[in-house]
Parts: C-alpha cells; sequence; structure tokens
C-alpha cells in the first residue's frame, strides 16, 4: 500500500508539473532518479536540477527549435511576476521576438516598458499553454496595459499581481452579452488576480501606443482587445479584433499575434 501511495504521489507531481512547465515532469524524474542513486532527498535535488535546466539547459536546446527565451531582467521588457519565467512560459518565436524587440526600442523613447505574462512553452506546437485556448505555437503573448498611480503619473505597477483578472471597466456589454450565452469562462480570470491594487487607474494614452507600435510591425497578425476599449482608445485598424466568446475577455491585457 505505502508503495502504491508513493507512485501515485509521483504520477500527480509528474501530471501537474507537466500541465503546468511542459518540461517540468521530466525533471521531476531526472530529480527522483538523481536522488534515489545519491541516496539524497528530492526535495534538496528537484529544485537544483529545474532552475539548471530553467537557466542553463533549456534556452539553448528551445533555440534549436525556433523558440527563444523573452528576458527576464531586461530594462524594457520584463515579465509581470517572476513565475512566468520560472514556469517556463516566456517562449516565442524568433519572429515574435523581434516584434518585441522592435517595439520596446520604439516605445523606451516614451519611457514605455513592455511588461509581458503568459507567452509559450519551449518545445512542440500544439502542446496547450492552460488556462489559454492558443498560446500553443510561440506565436502568441499577453503584454500588460499601462497604468497610472494615485497622482496620476503613469507607473509600472500593475492592478493585478498576475496580471490578470483586474478589468478596466467591471461589467461591459460584451461580458454580459457572452455570459448570458452561456460562455461561463469569459469573466474567470477574475479569480487569478493573486491581490489586487485598487489604487491604479488605467493609462489609456500610454496602452494606445503600446498597440499603436505593435501594430507598425509588419509581423504582426492580430491584437486582441475589447471592443468598447478599441472605441476609447480611438483605434480603427483591421488588425485589432474581437476574440470571440470562446476565449475569455480582453480588457485586462492585449493579446499579440504573429505571421
Amino acid at each position: 500500500m505505502v508503495k502504491i501511495k508513493i507512485v501515485f504521489f509521483h504520477i500527480v507531481c509528474i501530471v501537474i508539473l507537466t500541465v503546468l512547465t511542459q518540461v517540468g515532469g521530466i525533471l521531476w524524474l531526472i530529480a527522483v532518479s538523481i536522488a534515489f542513486k545519491l541516496k539524497q532527498k528530492k526535495r534538496y535535488i528537484f529544485p537544483i536540477i529545474y532552475l539548471l535546466f530553467n537557466i542553463v539547459i533549456i534556452p539553448p536546446i528551445a533555440s534549436k527549435f525556433g523558440r527563444k527565451q523573452l528576458p527576464v531582467f531586461n530594462a524594457d521588457i520584463k515579465p509581470k511576476h517572476i513565475f512566468y519565467p520560472l514556469l517556463f512560459r516566456n517562449y516565442v518565436t524568433k519572429e515574435l521576438y523581434s516584434v518585441l524587440e522592435y517595439s520596446a526600442k520604439d516605445l523606451s523613447k516614451h519611457n514605455i516598458q513592455i511588461t509581458y505574462l503568459d507567452a509559450n512553452f519551449p518545445f512542440t506546437n500544439g502542446f496547450p499553454l492552460l488556462p489559454h485556448r492558443s498560446h500553443n505555437d510561440g506565436k502568441k503573448i499577453d503584454i500588460s496595459f499601462m497604468y497610472l498611480n494615485a497622482k496620476g503619473e503613469t507607473t509600472t505597477k500593475k492592478p493585478a499581481t498576475s496580471g490578470y483578472g483586474a478589468y478596466v471597466k467591471p461589467n461591459n456589454t460584451t461580458t454580459n452579452s457572452c455570459l448570458k450565452k452561456g460562455y461561463w469562462q469569459y469573466d474567470f480570470p477574475k479569480y487569478l488576480t493573486l491581490g489586487t491594487n485598487k489604487s491604479l487607474q488605467f493609462d489609456n494614452s500610454n496602452t494606445r501606443k503600446i498597440i499603436a507600435t505593435f501594430l507598425k510591425h509588419p509581423k504582426t497578425e492580430k491584437v486582441f482587445i475589447e471592443p468598447y476599449l478599441k472605441q476609447s482608445m480611438n483605434l480603427n485598424h483591421r488588425k485589432i479584433r474581437f476574440h470571440g466568446c470562446k476565449a475569455v475577455r480582453h480588457d485586462d491585457h492585449i493579446h499579440l499575434q504573429v505571421i
């Protein structure tokens, strides 16, 4: 019975780590194997193996498959939270990387920093990056809006710890319409904030500059935001699309997709 419980525990760890990080399940097996041979506890071995692969081993291997790891401590392109790179969710195609580099350089003239959320896993087209419906081919990334602090000054802070779920407008026509049609997940990210800062206000001007910069690049295929934000920011570009009710609402972040 004890052995069955141990096997079940390892299976659960492998499944959870694979779903969250794509490669974490394999790293768990490697750590368990090494811990067994060295007769050390895996709680010491696993973090070492995990960080070693995350920082040193996976990035160059992923580049052979056409995906690049986004910077973590760059001044112009940074993750909203360290758990995005730690969970291997900061990989994109070389084309998307070039769009972000170009945009970051352009936006730095306005002292605007690109803050990214979920991008993609390092390997394999079609592998789901949950809870997203897409983000499975290296060509998509979520970018945070810009915000103003209580003094009305532009800040790099965001209203949600995770970057998701703190909506510009709590309720709007599109959201209510999707919910009435039975798409319960449309409003679900409000439960994924991991804490909020309600003192921040949406920065219409600088968020518009981010989207406009993305749209200038020929490799940009689509940008998803809520229709009412497209109207309020006066963005009438054919590449700005409505994502549909099957996705989740996009008045807490920008979805960028390249060709």
